[in-house]
């Protein structure tokens, strides 16, 4: 915001001027900056994407996408606000104490976040594919997950309030809600020593099998720790939104040909789910974000962009923020070959001015 000074005030007193000193009202000089508000960066982060199959994979590339410096004006440029920033911290760090994390991969996604932030882009900073956590959530998984946190905290603390830490993706299996909830308690502190006011993300667990279900219900975040924005994703029906994806085993070969066409029956199951989790945000007075909508790249345009349209605006009706997965991977908006975005899908998620 553009500091405003107010002109210099003028008295004249029986026919002598007298140039008074300038009337600025200013904070006082040693008073608190503002803490930020969770609402306010929920409503920043606005519409946006997440950049999926790059700093998550094994190794940047393998999955088939590296990030360029170019995708940022480009998201940018599209109308979105913000970037989901995926990250598999645990595959680029010591295995044993003290769990030091590669400098130079540190330095990859320091690129990242400063390109979005040079691109009025705010960030959602995540671990993501910890998957030995969440198959064996037990005592060494647990400490080195805080040594993660400490060290991403810690680096990250300068930073400004446009990059919000968001703990850990899509806790589930073996991690379940009682484990979940013990290792969020243990590690808010941790990232609060050195980010006391920075604002935090936090997903409820789900489960995939045989349905996305999101277990909002049993999330229990300790009610003093009000700098939070809690995230929900969405997937429903995974018949629909996975079919044909090779990672969901022979099932989706037998979902390939469902369609999403917005019957009452198909929208009501969507705005059940968000009217349920905009009532649970409500309740415990928590801003609630998408952080992760999407359909396979193999589906007809035309079923994509219902179904994508119909979240999205049922999301943002309610005062959610929103990121879609993906940008350029296997459910992407964006074909890297063709250097396009696959229009109608977009419009879907950013409404046309």
């Amino acid at each position: 915001m553009m500091l405003r000074t107010a002109k210099p005030c003028v008295f004249i007193i029986l026919g002598i001027v007298l140039l008074g000193a300038a009337c600025v009202v200013a904070a006082e000089p040693n008073a608190a900056p503002a803490k930020p508000d969770p609402f306010q960066i929920n409503k920043l982060l606005g519409r946006g994407v997440n950049l999926g199959n790059a700093l998550e994979a094994p190794s940047e590339g393998e999955w088939g996408v590296v990030l360029k410096e170019e995708y940022f004006s480009i998201i940018k440029q599209a109308g979105f606000n913000s970037i989901r920033l995926p990250v598999r911290w645990s595959g680029h760090a010591l295995a044993e104490k003290p769990y030091t994390i590669d400098p130079n991969f540190f330095n990859r996604v320091d690129w990242a976040i400063k390109s979005s932030l040079k691109n009025d882009l705010y960030v959602m900073l995540n671990i993501q594919q910890y998957g030995a956590l969440t198959a064996d959530p037990n005592s060494y998984h647990f400490e080195r997950f805080l040594a993660l946190w400490q060290q991403i905290a810690e680096h990250y603390k300068d930073y400004p309030d446009s990059v919000v830490l968001e703990l850990y993706n899509e806790p589930y299996k073996a991690l379940t809600p009682e484990l979940w909830n013990d290792l969020l308690k243990k590690t808010l502190p941790v990232i609060r020593k050195s980010n006391p006011d920075r604002t935090i993300i936090i997903e409820p667990t789900i489960i995939i099998d045989p349905a996305f279900v999101v277990c909002l219900d049993k999330l229990d975040i300790p009610k003093e720790e009000r700098n939070v924005i809690v995230s929900i994703h969405y997937y429903t029906p995974l018949e629909f939104t996975h079919q044909g994806a090779p990672w969901m085993g022979a099932r989706s070969v037998a979902w390939v040909g469902t369609k999403w066409t917005g019957t009452d029956a198909e929208k009501k199951v969507v705005t059940d789910f968000f009217d349920a989790a905009a009532a649970w945000g409500k309740q415990n007075n928590r801003p609630i974000n998408l952080g992760e909508f999407g359909t396979y790249k193999k589906i007809d345009t035309e079923y994509r962009a219902k179904w994508a349209k119909f979240v999205a605006d049922t999301a943002a009706e309610r005062g959610m923020s929103l990121l879609c997965w993906d940008f350029c991977a296997e459910f992407g908006l964006y074909d890297r070959d063709t250097k396009s975005w696959n229009k109608p899908l977009l419009d879907a998620i950013i409404p046309p001015k």
